[in-house]
């Protein structure tokens, strides 16, 4: 019984999709729930898994080509063995080629062989369309002729073309959404950056201290972005501008706290969306972190994963990044940068420490948050991550 293999529906909002990946050929044996194709999408990767076991048969859309939902872009033989087709189709392609005449003597095939010559590029002029010596021959002696009459035809010597090679590759739905949005952003908003700088050694003393003792209880390790979600939590609270958004002429307030985590993966960057972060302790956003951060990687992240936040943090730093603008994440109103802890000598009461510090950017659309705001906001956070301990006595 044969299959079709067909795109799923696709998510809200996304018209069309891509072949990204065939994991299976034809002839090849699948099995059931087995992924046999991978769909691309401007926001995730739909997996097609096999509805039954058995044998792929056809791929109709190849890899690059554009679908629409419940498109046929496939069939498989359900219950078949691997191996039937591809004989059947071995033995019509000996058959097609005893017909057509081109076996191979033994001289020809071992100087077919020696030389590496594909054999089926050859025009035989022997009966019935037969290769013989002299054809395979003139096949090699025909490439050399080609190259000195362009080489004569050459009047300036050129440059070799390994130091001057050029690389095309199709941009993945994924990068051009992402082109798309940037872009977006830096037309349709106001965007500005203020600049501050935080002492991280209150914070590192913590995660040295306590660190085996959170991940023996916890099983995760004490990394800095719970820190940072945590101050931006609270924030958010004290300016709640910030933590609203623009829908057309109104102004609109969010009273939960979706936090967007700019993670980079192999297709591109994505920011999957930690929802209620108010809610959460340490150790569950760090869980959270984590879980997101794998999936993206994998390409497991859903939709519903992708939409939503209402504040973005990216972290640069881990790509030794000391200082950076980041862009605006639409429709949210602000995003905050982290960068690179490094030692600078500081100016503390008179005297010089040589201090880990970490420049803090956050861009914010200037239609929606004023410099007033905007800096306050910085400033808290700022004032948080250096006394860490006021997160948790909420002061």
């Amino acid at each position: 019984m044969s299959i079709e293999i067909k795109v799923p529906d696709l998510p809200e909002s996304v018209a069309d999709a891509t072949i990204a990946t065939w994991h299976k050929q034809p002839g090849d044996a699948v099995e059931r729930d087995e992924v046999i194709v991978d769909i691309e999408t401007d926001k995730v990767v739909l997996e097609v898994p096999a509805l039954e076991a058995g044998v792929l048969e056809e791929i109709v859309e190849a890899e690059g080509e554009t679908v629409l939902a419940q498109q046929v872009i496939g069939k498989m033989k359900a219950g078949a063995v691997a191996g039937e087709e591809v004989s059947t189709k071995a033995a019509d392609a000996g058959n097609d080629k005893a017909d057509s005449g081109e076996e191979l003597s033994p001289s020809v095939r071992r100087l077919v062989a020696e030389k590496g010559i594909d054999a089926s590029a050859i025009k035989g002029s022997g009966p019935n369309g037969r290769i013989t010596k002299e054809d395979v021959e003139a096949h090699i002696a025909k490439p050399a002729a080609v190259a000195k009459e362009a080489k004569a035809e050459v009047a300036a010597p050129q440059a070799p073309l390994s130091s001057r090679s050029e690389k095309r590759v199709a941009m993945t739905r994924l990068r051009k959404r992402v082109a798309e949005r940037l872009l977006e952003a830096k037309n349709t908003t106001a965007m500005l950056t203020t600049f501050n700088e935080v002492n991280m050694k209150p914070i590192m003393t913590l995660r040295k201290q306590y660190q085996d003792v959170f991940e023996k209880r916890h099983d995760i390790r004490l990394g800095f972005m719970s820190f940072y979600v945590k101050a931006v939590v609270e924030a958010l609270k004290r300016f709640p501008e910030v933590n609203a958004s623009i829908d057309g002429d109104e102004i609109v307030y969010h009273n939960y706290f979706d936090v967007s985590i700019a993670v980079s993966t192999p297709r591109g960057l994505v920011t999957p969306v930690l929802r209620d972060c108010d809610l959460l302790s340490v150790a569950d956003i760090e869980k959270g972190i984590r879980e997101l951060a794998i999936k993206g990687r994998d390409g497991k992240l859903t939709v519903e994963e992708l939409t939503g936040g209402n504040f973005t943090i990216t972290n640069g730093g881990v790509f030794g990044s000391l200082m950076s603008t980041p862009i605006i994440n639409p429709p949210q109103s602000a995003i905050l940068g982290m960068h690179k802890i490094q030692d600078r000598p500081m100016a503390v009461n008179g005297q010089v420490e040589i201090l880990p510090m970490m420049y803090l950017a956050l861009s914010y659309d200037h239609r929606l948050v004023d410099g007033k705001e905007s800096v306050g906001f910085l400033v808290t956070i700022k004032e948080l991550l250096e006394d860490p301990t006021r997160l948790l006595l909420d002061v």
